[in-house]
């Protein structure tokens, strides 16, 4: 494992995305005041959420060992839209590093300083994370660029360097240094939820080396049905899920215009290949039919979108 003495802890902040799970959120922050060492602060960005999480946030204002940053949107901004408010928030309160994460894992008591020993080297960093069971959550982090979806068989295995390039991204561990934030912009809350993620770290992987090292640094705290097929699993989803899952293609293929690497061809089999996964996610997982019609909404509405020519992406930021 590399050791980087210059990496300053105080100088990453946690940003954390949260909605109407205050007691998942309070065993996360539970467990960054546990850590050794703290990170200088914690964003939590709450997405209008009409439970007790500012009470709960506030009691762990005394005795945290971090600052704590806590902004309550107006309305759903959606995972896209909180973890943009929550990279804005982190950048323009000066932090260098920036640890992006959903309200259900926790994080392990030595999870900053793992991260922090590859700073030294790579500028956009995914840990790993235990899924609920205790198991080895295996993350997609490499996606087939043209088609524009995850290789579900990418090698799992690590050689004895630590770590795997990736050209993907999740925003459930994120370790991802301003100077990239900087250039490529903000994450765009107009996904909503789904692929927002898988695009910026795309982007992020066009101007530096992006990588998954062997680092356990997460542990999830909620458990989600699955459809165990052996080596990988396929989780449940929702209707809204299923609607974005299609809707947001359009905007994957907006960024690939932009950036030279559209082919419609290639990219239309990515679209036919997620709607069937969806299918099946529907009858091997949910055990039910009901529920396509929101991939076809999601269809219709992603064409739309796909037609505006006067989209543009997210900006760059000022230095």
């Amino acid at each position: 494992m590399p050791q980087d003495s210059t990496f300053d802890p105080t100088t990453a902040s946690i940003v954390i995305v949260t909605f109407n799970r205050s007691h998942l959120l309070s065993g996360l922050l539970t467990s960054i005041r546990e850590m050794d060492p703290k990170p200088g602060r914690v964003v939590i960005i709450d997405n209008a959420s009409s439970d007790d999480t500012a009470e709960v946030v506030e009691g762990f204002r005394d005795g945290f060992g971090s600052e704590i940053v806590y902004r309550r949107l107006e309305t759903n901004t959606g995972g896209s839209g909180g973890f943009s408010e929550g990279m804005r928030t982190a950048y323009e309160l000066g932090s260098e590093w920036i640890w992006l994460m959903d309200d259900d894992v926790e994080v392990l008591p030595d999870g900053l300083a793992k991260m922090g020993k590859w700073s030294s080297r790579f500028k956009s960093i995914q840990g790993r994370r235990y899924d609920y069971d205790g198991s080895a959550f295996y993350w997609q982090y490499r996606i087939a660029e043209r088609m524009g979806i995850p290789i579900p068989f990418a090698p799992s295995e690590f050689d004895a360097s630590g770590f795997k390039e990736m050209n993907s991204g999740c925003f459930e561990g994120m370790f991802i240094h301003r100077s990239i934030v900087q250039r490529i912009g903000l994450p765009d809350p107009r996904f909503f939820i789904y692929w927002d993620d898988q695009v910026y770290g795309w982007l992020a992987s066009r101007i530096t080396t992006a990588v998954i090292v062997n680092e356990f640094v997460l542990r999830r705290t909620r458990e989600i049905k699955q459809w165990d097929m052996g080596i990988r699993h396929m989780n449940a989803s929702s209707n809204a899920y299923r609607y974005y899952i299609m809707r947001n293609r359009a905007y994957i293929k907006h960024y690939y215009r932009v950036h030279g690497v559209y082919n419609p061809v290639l990219f239309g089999l990515g679209t036919t290949a997620t709607f069937f996964k969806e299918i099946i996610r529907l009858f091997f997982v949910e055990r039910t039919i009901r529920g396509t019609s929101n991939l076809f909404r999601g269809l219709r509405d992603g064409g739309r979108i796909g037609r505006d020519r006067t989209w543009r992406p997210m900006p760059a930021l000022e230095a």
